[in-house]
């Protein structure tokens, strides 16, 4: 067995397991990844000991500027001449895509932790890769069913113009037709947008009863914003948020946010394990409360780990193989697994914004509406057309 352990160690970074966090720094979704993510990372290796199967581990990060070409050439560097094993968080889907498929070339893993693109396990799946937080399937279908079921049954919708904004209102769209509802319209930003009157114009105009975000980051908080300063909100349309995180919540602020309902993996209060460890991360991060997405590198670095730990092998598709024999369970995700196509399939809940007044303490936001259940709120297997599952098959 050391003799093993031995060979493995010479192969995996020159005997050091080396993690980088691929990650937005200064974009438009650095509040919500970026520093926090890094932090997430470096807490996961500390609490494993800081070493595993005998050999010592480093986390490294990098911005990519959300631009898939900088992205591969930071992953192709990284894997090329500075030893790196694994890349995690990613957020922007263009990146993730393009640095999943470096990552199966090269034999290394990607945990994706931050990317909402269900592409990653469905026909660009990867023996590399897994898909850790959520996906676009997931806060569609989490989120956007009630709403129609309510009788908010029109929509329109605002849509970030790359390959997560498309991916996302397309899944809520089959999700509103699905449910008896009609989709009016939609309208493509640019990334990381200042103005989005134009957009906004033709969605009162529109006439949709729901005005659905297909964004993220400062690009959900601006074009939120600026519809309750053009009037959409007070004049009937209800906007509907379908990615939100908890630094976003912040930057709003209560009185913005109120009432908004929408689906997530993690809420910080949400019980005694979760509030143990964010306020250790609070601690260490200027007082500021854990998104779900930061959240999401902590538990799939821990089990990466205890992957190698496991099976002692330099092989990334090998390491992502145990990975999926193994179940998850840690104080953010509970008897959960890693699917045949890479996707973690755990339960998601369905949040609501509090009121002013009744939050009684700092980063006191959301109420827990439901839970649901991993096998009912993510694809189903045999949708994703993956061609992994389809060679088993």
């Amino acid at each position: 067995m050391l003799s093993f352990v031995t060979s493995a160690s010479a192969d995996i970074s020159n005997g050091t397991v080396k993690i980088g966090v691929l990650t937005d720094m200064s974009g438009p979704y650095a509040d919500n990844v970026g520093a926090g993510s890094v932090l997430a990372a470096k807490m996961a290796v500390e609490d494993f000991g800081g070493k595993v199967a005998g050999m010592p581990v480093e986390v490294i990060s990098a911005d990519h500027q959300n631009k898939a070409d900088i992205g591969l050439a930071l992953a192709r560097k990284w894997y090329d001449t500075e030893g790196v094993d694994t890349i995690t968080e990613v957020v922007s889907s263009g990146v993730a895509l393009a640095v999943q498929q470096l990552s199966r070339e090269k034999d290394k893993v990607l945990l994706a932790t931050g990317p909402g693109t269900p592409e990653l396990t469905g026909k660009s799946c990867s023996p590399n890769g897994v898909h850790w937080a959520y996906d676009n399937y997931a806060l569609a279908n989490v989120a956007t069913a009630p709403l129609v079921q309510k009788g908010l049954k029109n929509w329109y919708f605002l849509t970030a113009d790359y390959s997560f904004g498309l991916a996302l209102e397309s899944e809520a769209s089959k999700v509103v037709l699905a449910n008896g509802g009609k989709v009016l319209g939609s309208s493509k930003h640019p990334l990381n947008s200042s103005d989005f009157s134009s957009f906004l114009l033709q969605a009162q105009a529109s006439k949709a009863q729901v005005v659905g975000l297909a964004n993220a980051g400062s690009d959900m908080m601006t074009a939120l914003k600026q519809a309750n300063e053009f009037g959409l909100t007070s004049g009937g349309q209800s906007m509907a948020a379908l990615l939100v995180n908890l630094p976003d919540i912040h930057a709003l602020g209560l009185a913005s946010a109120k009432d908004l309902i929408f689906a997530d993996s993690f809420y910080w209060d949400a019980n005694d394990k979760t509030r143990a460890w964010s306020k250790r991360f609070m601690e260490r991060f200027n007082g500021k409360a854990p998104g779900s997405l930061q959240v999401a590198v902590y538990g799939a670095v821990t089990h990466y780990l205890k992957a190698i730990e496991a099976n002692k092998t330099a092989s990334g598709a090998a390491i992502v193989q145990q990975m999926k024999k193994m179940p998850i369970n840690d104080f953010y995700t509970t008897n959960a697994s890693i699917r045949e196509d890479g996707r973690v399939i755990r339960d998601m809940y369905l949040l609501q914004v509090k009121e002013p007044k009744d939050s009684k303490y700092p980063w006191d936001y959301y109420k827990i509406l439901d839970t649901i259940p991993g096998d009912k709120a993510f694809r189903p297997l045999k949708d994703g057309n993956c061609p992994l599952v389809s060679a088993a098959k």
